[in-house]
């Protein structure tokens, strides 16, 4: 056993004591499906708190030949696959995290020379009586060993794009680090299976394909591996009632990343469908401190996401804007260079975004949204710390705004609307979709106690907004909005009924307000009606 090479299960034995450990081994059968073959190579991209060390831990101690797998994944899924016992403990694991690497250097040649002699030092006190050509030469030396022994290496390469986030702009360094992967990983036949995980999808260089032999599986793409990315809604569902915690306040608080998931299906071949996947940290930490917080912000900075979103694209910040009253906006995800600083259009921000795990991205529809509460509080602090008054001064009255609802009060809740108009008057306010922007901003207090819908089919329609209170605050009305365009109040509480909105409730039983809202645009005023019925 080494440092780098064949380094154990410590790691994996620890994950697996842990007060929650939820099994993700099946994805070692699909990295034994393609070991030894030339789709060999995988890259993992996730954002932070998405367990990607966990992952390389547990498949490092799986191939790993000085554990005994037959042990350490007693009890798991892998365990039953028919291909557990021909790939277990049958190769040399080179794991490595980049970032140490990176941490312990000032320059990428003493970040490589560091790697390469860290990596020989293990190799050579494993093999010593092996004939070395050159003893200096990395990819030479695991050649050499595999001529000796016939047993080939399976690499991990944890934190691989570290150096793409922290030398950003040095491409020169960035292309040593990439041609250096390329010559000694591609097309070497003493590689049995090559595996990386980091944030960020492979570097795009032009023709420059360095690392183009890697199959990607990211947040935009995960394929047939998007179950084991993060917690899926089942595992989730599991962890609430063993833990006595509300599943639906759980779902409103972490869930939100959309995944395409690959499905092979012998007969008919393969298939996809669309998987809810949780941020696994945020929920093994709510589960464990028993309550609901932003577990997001406590590794990493809302800085991280208030730097992109105070570039200065061509509608990038009335897009963050409609996201945050609960829009999806579509984007064009293929001029993203898959780096930090390459920026040509807001649809790249947009897109590195979604790869830092600050906006969901649904692959149908090619849109991306804000994913959840916790990520959504993100974006509060964020836009608050950067001045964007229209988020601040919204926000600040959004609570004023929901008593005077459930108090029925309709001035006040025309004149709180008509104050959140005037903070988003930059965006251009001349139809009934703007209005809905303007409200669900002031009201982003309801998501607190709500579920917000819109446009949601109900009856003979779709109704514009529809709140519905979450299972913990059931003492609260449910609340349906319908807003108008140089009309009046009238007009849409008379559509809520005519319409039959109500029936989107199906099932729900308590009051229901009537909320109709217009804005006349000649007097640029807005009107606000309210009913209560019982249902």
């Amino acid at each position: 056993m080494g440092v780098y090479l064949n380094p154990g299960a410590d790691n994996f034995i620890e994950a697996r004591k842990s007060k929650i450990y939820v099994d993700k081994s099946g994805i070692i059968s699909y990295l034994n499906s393609v070991a030894g073959t030339t789709q060999k190579y995988v890259c993992v991209s996730r954002p932070r708190r998405f367990g990607k060390s966990m992952a390389a831990d547990m498949i490092s101690a799986y191939y790993d030949r000085t554990t005994e797998a037959k042990e350490l994944f007693s009890g798991l899924g892998i365990e039953q696959d028919e291909s557990f016992e021909e790939y277990a403990n049958k190769y040399d694991v080179i794991a490595l995290n980049m970032q140490e690497f990176l941490s312990n250097s000032d320059t990428m040649e003493e970040l490589l020379a560091l790697l390469k002699k860290s990596v020989l030092w293990d190799l050579k006190d494993e093999y010593p009586n092996v004939r070395y050509f050159d003893g200096k030469n990395l990819s030479r030396s695991m050649r050499d060993v595999f001529a000796a022994t016939r047993r080939k290496f399976v690499i991990l390469i944890d934190e691989w794009d570290c150096i793409f986030r922290e030398y950003r702009e040095r491409k020169d360094d960035q292309e040593k680090y990439l041609d250096f992967l390329r010559d000694w990983l591609k097309d070497k036949s003493y590689i049995a299976l090559a595996y990386m995980t980091g944030i960020l999808p492979i570097k795009k260089y032009g023709t420059h394909s360095a690392l183009n032999m890697f199959a990607e599986y990211s947040m935009i793409n995960a394929g047939g591996i998007a179950k084991y990315t993060g917690f899926t809604e089942g595992e989730v569902k599991s962890l609430c009632e063993k833990y006595h915690m509300s599943f639906d306040e759980t779902k409103a608080w972490y869930d939100g990343y959309r995944l395409e998931q690959t499905i092979e299906q012998p007969k008919d071949g393969k298939r996809t469908e669309i998987i809810e996947i949780y941020s696994p940290r945020s929920v093994v930490s709510s589960m464990i401190e028993g309550k609901f917080a932003p577990y997001w912000n406590q590794t990493e900075s809302f800085e991280a996401l208030r730097i992109y979103i105070d570039m200065n694209f061509d509608g990038l910040r009335d897009d963050i804007i409609a996201m945050m009253s609960g829009e999806s906006k579509k984007i064009d995800i293929r001029s993203f260079t898959n780096d930090m600083v390459t920026f040509n259009t807001a649809d790249d921000v947009m897109t590195l975004l979604v790869h830092l795990g600050y906006l969901g991205y649904d692959s149908r529809s090619e849109s991306v949204f804000i994913p959840n509460h916790e990520i959504m509080r993100e974006y509060v602090t964020a836009t608050a710390t950067s001045r964007w008054s229209e988020i601040i001064n919204s926000v600040k009255k959004s609570d004023e705004l929901l008593t005077a609802t459930w108090a029925m009060d309709a001035a006040r809740v025309a004149e709180g609307i008509e104050n959140a108009h005037f903070e988003t008057s930059h965006i251009q306010y001349n139809d009934e979709n703007a209005l809905s922007y303007t409200l669900s901003l002031a009201y982003y207090a309801a998501r607190q106690y709500y579920t917000m819908i819109r446009e949601m089919p109900a009856g003979n329609g779709f109704a514009d907004i529809i709140y519905v209170p979450r299972q913990k605050y059931a003492d609260k009305p449910a609340m349906i909005a319908e807003l108008k365009w140089n009309k009046d109040a009238d007009t849409a509480i008379r559509q809520i009924k005519e319409k039959k909105y109500v029936k989107a409730l199906d099932g729900y039983v308590g009051d229901v307000l009537l909320i109709g809202i217009d804005y006349d645009k000649k007097t640029r005023k807005h009107e606000c009606k309210i009913e209560k019925i019982t249902i």
